[in-house]
């Protein structure tokens, strides 16, 4: 159940407009059905009141038909059927038969059974017969009267037409036998008021059905138009903040309800402080870099003249050691803050060239896969940030494999090298400005010659782009760096 649970869940829409629109179609087909029971079992009891008032009423018409019959005396009950028939304008076709006649009865349903319960309630209790009474339904085309080898239809055509008031309609006929005497059965049928009330006709019928059909589809019509209007503000939220995540401002207007215009104000805020504070953080660098270079430089020509080698050297390899700091720090926000236009990079003779430039510096570099379209990006920051990782692939691992996966959803570049690789633990340290790694996995800020920014500017770089970069040691030795943007 859980498995089938996760199931769903994973097929549910993920967009909220769909989820939306699933739940109100969903409401409104609940709403419907629901409905429609209610109406169902509503009409359902109303009809077995109308049938049973209905058996009733017919009941206690029979019974004064047949209390009539048998109170006349015997002479006189030909003469009366007689004219009877002549007359027409009854419900009830009455005989008066020698044996009793076989009816093929209608199969049983609930509205049949209650309306022979009726009848023959009352008809014992009205006249008083328990046995022998014979209650049966049968339809025009095969009812026999009179004997059992005649049918209704071989009758003159004004018995049946004037007295069951039949018509052309093939209507369920209810057909009593009351014996009354020694060989003398009263055969009377007739016709209930309501000569359908025995079909088996469904009351959500193909109009009704189809009236639910289209009050759903108009529903759903006029949800899409509502569900539009209310995520568009939400839209136009989520790709101002992509645009603002990637150093572009976008402002939202300040319009709609009033959540929505609260927001929106208050996102456009958001985007005036950050863009404030990433100014002032820039002019603070550049004033600092300003200020440093000048001292820096009277120390370095002052420690040049000083007599001492050893006082010297040491004084200039700690301003070196200060210049290089200060031009780290400097490097780590200019090169993740690259102010140029996105424009559409082909990554893949990106990579050739770079794949040619360490030929020729006796450095290998394969490249494998290909770019189906263009990227849509900062082509400058991009070459530092896949020129860093292939520098470390050539540092730590000797050699460079790159290879190359695009879908319309997703550009991926995965640098591999064949060097000792990373501990997990210390995957993610790697990351930190200054962090450098020997050969041998040890962390040390004097490895080399490099001040450990490089995959520090490349993940923010990546991440600029609204990707990432992922470290992964590789089952056959190494590691992998995983660069994927999104388009």
């Amino acid at each position: 159940m859980i498995r089938s649970l996760k199931t769903v869940l994973r097929r549910w829409p993920r967009s909220l407009s769909s989820r939306i629109l699933l739940v109100l179609g969903l409401g409104v087909l609940l709403a419907q059905l629901v409905s429609s029971a209610i109406w169902l079992t509503q009409w359902r009891a109303d009809t077995e009141q109308n049938v049973q008032e209905m058996s009733r009423h017919m009941a206690f018409r029979v019974a004064a038909t047949v209390q009539f019959f048998t109170e006349l005396p015997v002479a006189y009950r030909h003469l009366i059927l007689d004219q009877l028939r002549d007359m027409g304008g009854t419900r009830f076709f009455v005989t008066l038969n020698r044996e009793e006649i076989r009816v093929n009865d209608l199969p049983d349903s609930p509205l049949k059974t209650r309306v022979v319960q009726q009848f023959r309630d009352v008809l014992e209790g009205q006249l008083g017969v328990t046995d022998g009474l014979k209650i049966a339904f049968s339809r025009p085309s095969d009812l026999h009267v009179i004997k059992n080898d005649i049918l209704l239809r071989d009758l003159p055509e004004r018995w049946g037409s004037q007295t069951l008031l039949m018509g052309s309609r093939d209507a369920p006929i209810l057909v009593i036998q009351i014996p009354i005497a020694p060989e003398q059965w009263l055969y009377l049928a007739t016709l209930m008021p309501d000569p359908d009330f025995l079909e088996a006709s469904s009351p959500l019928s193909r109009e009704r059905l189809i009236s639910l059909l289209v009050s759903l589809g108009v529903m759903l019509l006029f949800g899409v138009w509502i569900v539009r209007s209310l995520t568009r503000p939400l839209r136009r939220l989520a790709q101002a903040a992509e645009s603002f995540g990637q150093g572009e401002a976008l402002a939202l207007p300040e319009t709609g309800s009033r959540e929505l215009e609260t927001t929106a104000r208050a996102f456009n805020a958001m985007q005036l402080r950050i863009q404030r504070y990433l100014d002032d953080r820039e002019r603070l660098f550049a004033s600092i870099s300003h200020d440093l270079k000048t001292p820096i430089t009277r120390l370095r020509l002052r420690a040049e003249l000083l007599d001492d080698d050893v006082t010297r050297d040491a004084f200039c390899h700690d301003l070196e050691d200060l210049d290089m700091l200060v031009k780290g720090a400097l490097q780590s926000v200019k090169d993740t803050d690259i102010h140029e236009n996105r424009v559409e990079v082909d990554l893949y003779r990106m990579l050739c060239y770079m794949r040619d430039g360490a030929a020729l510096a006796g450095k290998v570099v394969t490249l494998d896969g290909e770019q189906r379209e263009p990227f849509l990006g900062k082509p400058l920051a991009l070459r530092r940030c896949v020129g860093n990782l292939v520098d470390n692939a050539l540092y730590y691992g000797g050699r460079a494999d790159i290879q190359i996966s695009d879908s319309p959803q997703m550009l991926e570049i995965r640098v591999c090298d064949r060097g000792p690789g990373i501990p997990i633990a210390q995957q993610e340290r790697v990351f930190a400005p200054y962090t450098r790694l020997l050969a041998n996995q040890a962390l040390d800020p004097a490895a080399h010659s490099s001040m450990g920014l490089g995959l520090s500017i490349a993940r923010n770089i990546a991440r600029a782009h609204g990707g990432d970069i992922v470290l992964a040691n590789r089952d056959e030795g190494g590691l992998e760096a995983r660069l994927a943007l999104p388009r």
